[in-house]
């Protein structure tokens, strides 16, 4: 006769292997994978921080990611962004990220977009269309931009602060823009926001000091403006190139990822109970 625990244990093996995501059901349930399944998001900045944030997304089973970056892979790009491989050295961010979700999940609808954003193509760009909106820009016109629009739409945005010159995964912080501290980024855009009038950001932000990059060292001509310190005229004009290392900007990126999942799970009302005070007391 068939020990029943050996059956039960044998029934649920074979329920967890039914697809891809039912490790994660198992841990959300049913209703929170079709969250997931139904959500639009967009990712603007597939670097070190954006791209492992997609693949967040993409291992969640979120259904339609829109994902935006103009540049293509470069060999200093290695040390710490995914999609980075010699072999994808030349080739546009966007169309490897697509190529890598789709494998992850062949039924994610991927919609690419191979441009910087910035506010002369703002209008390109209907964010009202997505439930949620990653943000990890590196640059400060350009994520004023889209902070502007999401808070005049409506639309919920979290925002990467800066993942350079630092070596402290632990450092990083789920915030509102006007509680963060240290981060010279953050500074900088409380201080644009303050004049907007927008009340309150989320951000994922460092309280680790910065740290100045070691100098001496050959770090050639392929790298642009893209610093807190930047003006509007400055794109395209050689700078500081900032440090990097693989484990910082990827843990900022990961964080971010599970924010904007249990954002759209507890918006939903499907965020299980116990997490859901957790999450509740963490974000106020």
């Amino acid at each position: 006769m068939r020990n029943e625990n050996n059956y039960v244990a044998d029934k649920l093996k074979t329920k967890v292997m039914e697809h891809p995501f039912s490790r994660t059901e198992l841990l959300l349930g049913d209703a929170a994978i079709g969250v997931l399944k139904n959500a639009h998001i967009a990712i603007f900045g597939l670097g070190g921080v954006g791209s492992y944030a997609v693949e967040v997304l993409a291992r969640s089973g979120v259904g339609a990611l829109d994902l935006f970056d103009d540049d293509c892979v470069c060999a200093s790009n290695i040390n710490r962004q995914l999609y980075a491989l010699h072999s994808t050295v030349g080739k546009p961010k966007v169309e490897v990220a697509k190529q890598r979700v789709q494998d992850i999940n062949p039924q994610c609808a991927v919609n690419t977009y191979r441009m910087f954003y910035l506010p002369e193509n703002a209008d390109d760009i209907d964010l009202s269309q997505y439930h949620y909106v990653v943000d990890c820009i590196d640059t400060v016109t350009a994520k004023i931009e889209l902070i502007r629009r999401c808070h005049r739409l409506q639309v919920p945005i979290i925002c990467s602060m800066g993942a350079a010159n630092k070596l402290d995964t632990t450092a990083f912080k789920v915030a509102d823009i006007y509680k963060t501290d240290i981060d010279p980024l953050a500074k900088v855009i409380r201080k644009r926001l303050r004049k907007e009038g927008i009340p309150r950001l989320k951000c994922v932000y460092s309280e680790e000091k910065p740290l100045c990059p070691i100098e001496g060292i050959d770090t050639s001509a392929t790298e642009y403006t893209s610093i807190a310190e930047e003006n509007d005229s400055s794109r395209g004009k050689k700078r500081i190139i900032p440090a990097s290392v693989a484990f910082v900007p990827a843990a900022a990126g990961l964080i971010i990822g599970g924010e904007v999942v249990l954002d759209l799970l507890r918006k939903a009302g499907v965020l299980r109970p116990n997490s859901q005070k957790e999450y509740n007391e963490r974000s106020t």
